[in-house]
């Protein structure tokens, strides 16, 4: 491996690292390849806590890296990317919650930055050819700093990650903990875990894989209740206790994570368009999109929820495909805002092996506590000759398509006795 000190003077290069196998091995590799210093930078998302930050730190130096920086982007990538998650509900597939790749946009563009900072002209990503993150960097690199050189050769030079670990292993460099077996990324709303066992649709990975939810569903655990605060559709209190969205989100997933809840396998389609599987757990996530949908039922207009999903769909698919730049995401940005502005309450939690079971919802904003009426019960603002009246009008549609039917029907009976074409009677 080159000597770093002899290195210094050279233009470095930025590497976004995570200190999984593939940045891991980019570390020395880029710098015998480019005989130019190497400096590492890890965009904290979430995930990281103090220990893990100083073992990443000591890796990078281990590996040969000039210089680490770790960038705590934690707040901003609530406020520009899970917010809005949250408010629509997101969710792809109908299960995923887009654990992680969301951030990617937020990371390249921390990344850009740190190049500038740096004097450096060249970022380096460890995506591979076949995954979604080498689209998400691109995009957003080239959208945002067309000028630097972006360089990326775990897709380029198609390294198998067999061959990084053997190429770490013979120089005596540190190698991650989970090595070649599984990739995983982690972040502050979850994880994902790619594997052999993922490559193809028949089966799930072993119990000693998962990350957060490991045992969970063979150790039981008592039931524990919770309560939830929402203000204006931003998590904003948990068991009474006034916090920042980030507190909140990692106390859940340590409420959580020990329940099994927000465990699953993603199949999906891929930017790429292939069929991709990944596993994941998203305890927070799942806890608070559960809460905040039954939040919004309680305050929310039938066609206030019905415009918002229609939506919020193809905004998650924009944010999963890094498209997170292009404007039309600010256009649905600012609906998601304005359908927020009553999504105010309480959600009572109950947490059990495997799923969370939303008890109850309160807000000040309840469309149900302002009416006079009892569903199933009682009418309120009508009488019962106004609800007459009214599936009586509700009726019509089916009714009118019904006698269409009947008369045409009765046209084609008559036709048919006469030996006359139906119409030219």
């Amino acid at each position: 491996m080159p000597d770093t000190a002899a290195l210094a003077g050279a233009m470095p290069i930025v590497l976004a690292y995570s200190g999984g196998l593939d940045t891991s091995f980019l570390v020395p590799w880029l710098a015998e390849r480019h005989r130019r210093p190497v400096i590492t930078v890890t965009v904290d998302t979430g995930g990281i806590d103090a220990a893990a930050a100083r073992a990443l730190a000591a890796r990078s130096r281990a590996l040969g890296a000039l210089e680490h920086h770790q960038i705590d982007a934690r707040a901003d990538y609530f406020e520009q990317v899970l917010r809005f998650l949250i408010m629509g509900n997101v969710r792809r597939g109908q299960l995923y919650p887009l654990c992680v790749g969301a951030e990617r946009v937020m990371q390249a563009q921390t990344i850009a930055r740190m190049a500038r900072t740096l004097g450096s002209g060249t970022v380096a990503h460890g995506c591979t050819a076949a995954g979604n993150d080498q689209v998400r960097f691109e995009v957003a690199l080239r959208t945002l700093a067309p000028d630097l050189e972006v360089l990326a050769p775990v897709r380029d030079e198609a390294f198998r990650r067999q061959d990084e670990l053997e190429y770490l292993e013979q120089r005596g460099l540190p190698v991650p903990p989970s090595g070649a077996r599984y990739s995983i990324n982690r972040g502050l709303w979850g994880v994902t875990i790619g594997g052999r066992e993922t490559l193809t649709s028949s089966g799930s990975i072993p119990e000693d894989a998962w990350v957060l939810t490991r045992d969970a569903s063979t150790h039981a655990r008592a039931a524990e209740r919770h309560v939830l605060g929402f203000r204006e559709g931003r998590p904003a209190a948990l068991d009474g206790r006034v916090a920042s969205p980030v507190e909140i989100i990692e106390a859940l997933e340590a409420l959580a994570a020990p329940f099994g809840i927000g465990r699953g396998i993603h199949l999906g389609d891929t930017i790429i368009g292939t069929k991709g599987r990944v596993a994941f757990e998203a305890p927070a996530a799942e806890v608070l999109l559960a809460a905040h949908r039954e939040l919004e039922k309680l305050t929310l207009t039938a066609r206030q929820q019905r415009i918002k999903e229609q939506l919020a769909q193809p905004y998650g698919d924009l944010v999963h495909e890094g498209q997170l730049l292009d404007p039309v995401c600010r256009d649905i940005e600012a609906l998601l805002l304005s359908s927020q502005r009553r999504v105010t309450g309480e959600v009572k939690l109950l947490l059990r092996t495997g799923s969370v079971f939303i008890e109850g919802v309160e807000s000040p904003y309840s469309l149900m506590a302002v009416s006079r009426g009892v569903y199933g019960e009682a009418a309120g603002e009508w009488s019962a000759r106004d609800a007459l009246g009214f599936s009586r009008i509700a009726a019509l549609a089916g009714v009118f398509h019904a006698r269409a039917g009947e008369r045409a029907a009765a046209s084609s009976a008559s036709s048919a006795s006469s030996g006359e074409p139906p119409g030219e009677r």
